[in-house]
Parts: C-alpha cells; sequence; structure tokens
C-alpha cells in the first residue's frame, strides 16, 4: 500500500471496498457517513462527515452558555474528536478516549463514580459527567462538564438541557 493512497476497483452496482487498515486509522465505523465529492482536477474524495462539526458554532456557544451558568470547563465533542470546549484549551480538537465513547454509546446520562472518565486519549481531563447528544435517534456526540467535583441535579439538568438543544439543532 503507498503512502499516498491505494487503487481498488468499482464493483457492478458502484462499490468502492475500504481497507480494513485504513477504517481503523481513521476510525471508520461500520455505518457512519461518508461524504463524497469530486474535486476540479477528476478527483473523487471521501470524507468523513460529522454533524456535529457542521453545527460547531452552536456546540461553542452552548459551551460558553454552560460554562458561565456553572463556572466549570464544558467540552461538546462528535463521535471522534472534541469539537468545542470552554474552560480546558487544551482539549481542542482532540481525539476522545475509549472510555467516553463507551459513555456515549451507552445513550443515557453519565455521572462519576470516584475518580471520573478521561474524555481524551491523553488522559489529561476528566469527565464528571456527560449527556449523549442524539439526533433523530442516532447518536451524534456527546457534552461533558470537566473536572473532579461531584455535580449537582442542577448540573446535570443543564446538561440534559444542552444536549437537547443541539439535538434539536441537527435535526432542522
Amino acid at each position: 500500500m503507498k503512502a499516498t493512497g491505494i487503487v481498488r476497483r468499482i464493483d457492478d452496482l458502484g462499490r468502492v471496498v475500504i481497507p480494513k487498515e485504513i477504517r481503523r486509522t481513521q476510525c471508520i465505523r461500520v455505518g457512519d457517513p461518508l461524504e463524497i465529492f469530486v474535486t476540479a482536477k477528476g478527483e473523487v474524495v471521501f470524507k468523513k462527515y460529522s454533524a456535529m462539526g457542521e453545527s460547531s458554532e452552536n456546540a461553542r456557544l452552548m459551551c460558553e452558555v454552560l460554562y458561565k451558568a456553572l463556572g466549570r470547563a464544558v467540552a461538546v465533542t462528535d463521535c471522534d474528536r472534541v469539537i468545542a470546549q470552554c474552560g480546558a484549551k487544551e482539549l481542542a480538537e482532540q481525539r476522545i478516549s475509549p472510555a467516553f465513547e463507551r459513555i456515549c454509546t451507552s445513550r443515557r446520562l453519565y455521572t462519576a463514580q470516584g475518580s471520573g472518565t478521561p474524555l481524551d486519549e491523553q488522559n489529561s481531563t476528566t469527565v464528571s459527567a456527560a449527556m449523549p447528544i442524539l439526533s433523530g435517534g442516532d447518536l451524534i456526540g456527546g457534552i461533558a462538564l470537566l473536572g473532579r467535583e461531584a455535580c449537582s441535579e442542577r448540573d446535570t439538568l443543564l446538561l440534559r438541557v444542552g444536549a437537547s438543544f443541539l439535538g434539536r439543532q441537527l435535526e432542522q
């Protein structure tokens, strides 16, 4: 396999097989949406599609509002990486940890018991509460309250509201 790409044939139904190694290194899972576009040079490009990435400005504003209301760092992620944060600049564009990915796929509110769960792969930031973001029944990301402090009912309620709002924004 060349460093710049591979050659694949298209079958009778127009399908192209993406090798496992590329899917693994690019975190492309079965069922993930891919954006296909053509460049002026005639290149066909596959790009992993992130619905939350399309709404990163709304995610950034939600982080700011929650940060001001709660006085704690907040991050919004898509299914692969942090797309917006407030109060934790080191998280910008960081990949999420497998543990946080499991929290999101559980599709329910998470509150930390004990030391918490790492948000990023470097384990530099801990999640004290998180809520998956669902749009049209599909998991599109998560919103997390960061730090080691325990969360109150008000904190988790605001996380639920933030996740619901961002999910509804993407349904429109």
